[in-house]
């Protein structure tokens, strides 16, 4: 039996995250959800929020989208539109995006518009509550 899990962040644009980790905590779509080595077999939807990382005693933490987890053996694959480690983070910007985003929901906006505003606003408060947790 393994110890560790490797863990496999992805977006559309790169590979983020890819090591063997203790453990890992994931926003699924019906709470946190914590995976230790010889966890079962299980595919869920990822919410955006933070997943955080042990590795040798010390934790990391990524502001993440939605997508998709599956966990298969002693591996764990992140499907997810966003994901940014908690150190690249800048607040300043997730703050101006979060702004951004708060005036465009008040304006009259089609569906398709619509899913990429709540996409945006879910993106940068994800990120925001990633940075200032761990100032």
């Amino acid at each position: 039996m393994a110890n560790t899990l490797k863990l496999e962040i992805v977006t559309p644009d790169a590979k983020v995250f890819s090591d063997d980790v203790d453990m890992v905590t994931l926003p699924g779509i019906e709470g946190e959800l914590g995976v230790f080595p010889n966890h079962v077999p299980l595919m869920t939807q990822l919410v955006s929020g933070e997943i955080a990382v042990r590795k040798g005693g010390q934790d990391f933490f990524l502001a993440v989208g939605d997508g998709f987890v599956e966990i298969a053996g002693e591996r764990v694959a992140v499907l997810t539109d966003m994901a940014i480690k908690a150190d690249d983070i800048d607040e300043a910007k997730a703050e101006e995006a979060r702004k951004r985003a708060e005036a465009r929901l008040s304006e009259k906006l089609s569906d398709e518009d619509m899913a990429l505003v709540t996409a945006a606003m879910a993106h940068s408060v994800a990120q925001l509550n990633v940075k200032r947790r761990r100032k």
